[in-house]
């Protein structure tokens, strides 16, 4: 089992197991930080709230974050203005600014390894592109900057940067925040019922809940399995490699990234919708043999993102028809910074608030969209494969993943040891339960 760089730096706290039925006013499910940073506000609100995690808390993407924080995500502005408009791009620049500004302001008082850094996304061959989503972010007032050079060991064509964005350690931040917040570990939602959660021995009586567990687990309501995918990317930290300066990603999904934390370059990439070939670390081993011939591996791990048809998360109600039942989901590889902003988001909705961005994320947005289709073909062609090995979620043919043993699902991002221990959700269970 690979161990990121965040893991090896802090302990977290445990928590007991619930061990009786309990009543709150809003239960989340969840222990990733957004689960947590909801539990964090609400409790700040003044609500009676309680977290369940089915194992330990941040257990899960969170702990194999490259814990960027930033409003830059990839190139994609002139996409939202296009196909949403001005207005509905602006909402998300501003949210997502918000958000590192909340960060901020939590971390004066905690040793998170907190800073300030310029983000940038480069393009190795296509400066048009770089040049359109400088324009747009521009249009929005974002004050971003052409960049054609840079402490890459690569070359490109040109980036977009944004100043002020930021970079912490994740468990480090989330060690002070978890700190009397009302969380029970090891405990798993077996069904969530109208009046609230039913676990393995116990249940759970809430007024309102909030589903923060990756890809949400309720399959009979609001249509996740066709409005999501999962996304596999790859991780190693080196020693005695380069420092770059500022935090960088690659215009391509399956391009690389960089950042540093302390002495170590953390180089993310090789990477596929789950359950696809891909480089995995051996592509990311050869980058830096090739660039970096000096350094040595000190981390590797991988990580999984929820990627939306849109670009856009879905966070707020779970379905339109059920006023107390939430979700966040669909972070496309952003997760910190969608997390601050779902947490912020939820919170005001819970406590009857108006939030200025709440529309935007709705789930219940239109779902027609080129990648609807791309899901669609992708789940029919894997019903019809002929395999033994199935995906207890909804059935789809597993697939054998070399670089981390185990089996994987293209559908919906399901993971399996070779043992049939399940890994990641949206399965509940294991292959041989």
């Amino acid at each position: 089992m690979h161990k990121s760089l965040w893991t090896e730096s802090v302990e977290l706290p445990s928590f007991p197991t619930l061990d009786k039925n309990i009543k709150t006013d809003v239960l989340i499910i969840g222990g990733g930080i957004c689960g947590i940073l909801c539990t964090y506000f609400l409790k700040q609100s003044g609500l009676n709230c309680v977290l369940l995690e089915k194992d330990r808390i941040c257990g899960g993407t969170t702990q194999n974050t490259t814990a960027k924080i930033t409003s830059l995500h990839g190139l994609v502005y002139k996409d939202l203005i296009k196909n949403f408009g001005k207005e509905t791009a602006q909402k998300y620049f501003c949210a997502n600014e918000d958000a590192i500004k909340k960060y901020s302001e939590l971390s004066r008082n905690i040793d998170c390894d907190f800073e300030f850094q310029t983000a940038c996304t480069y393009s190795r061959d296509n400066i048009k592109i770089i040049q359109e989503e400088f324009n747009a972010l521009n249009s929005l007032g974002a004050n971003a900057k052409m960049m054609l050079e840079s402490s890459l060991p690569i070359g490109f064509k040109g980036a977009v940067g944004l100043d002020n964005q930021a970079q912490f350690n994740p468990l480090k931040f989330l060690k002070a925040i978890v700190k009397d917040l009302p969380i029970y570990e090891n405990t798993p939602v077996i069904e969530v019922t109208s009046e609230g959660a039913i676990c393995s021995k116990y249940k759970v009586k809430a007024e309102k809940i909030i589903v923060a567990t990756h890809f949400p687990f309720i399959n009979k309501h609001g249509n996740y399995f066709i409005k999501l995918y999962q996304h596999r990317s790859y991780v190693i930290a080196l020693e005695n490699a380069q420092n770059v300066d500022g935090m960088y990603v690659d215009d391509d999904e399956l391009g690389l990234s960089f950042r540093t934390s302390g002495n170590l370059l953390l180089l993310g990439g090789g990477g596929e919708r789950t359950g696809k070939k891909c480089g995995g670390w051996a592509e990311l081993e050869r980058f830096a043999r090739k660039h970096y011939p000096k350094s040595k591996i000190k981390y590797k791990w991988a990580a999984q993102d929820c990627m939306s048809l849109d670009k856009i998360p879905y966070i707020g109600l779970y379905y339109k028809n059920n006023p107390n039942l939430y979700v966040a989901t669909g972070f496309n590889k952003w997760g910190m910074t969608s997390s601050m902003v779902a947490a912020t988001v939820l919170c005001d909705m819970i406590n009857g608030k108006e939030n200025d961005y709440a529309d935007i994320f709705s789930p219940s947005r239109s779902i027609i969209t080129p990648q609807l289709f791309i899901n669609g073909v992708e789940t029919i062609s894997n019903f019809v494969i002929p395999t033994r090995r199935r995906c207890p979620h909804l059935g789809c043919a597993l697939k054998w993943n070399k670089h981390e043993h185990s089996w994987d699902c293209s559908c919906h991002g399901s993971r399996f040891g070779e043992d049939g221990s399940l890994l990641n959700n949206p399965a509940t269970k294991g292959l041989k339960e």
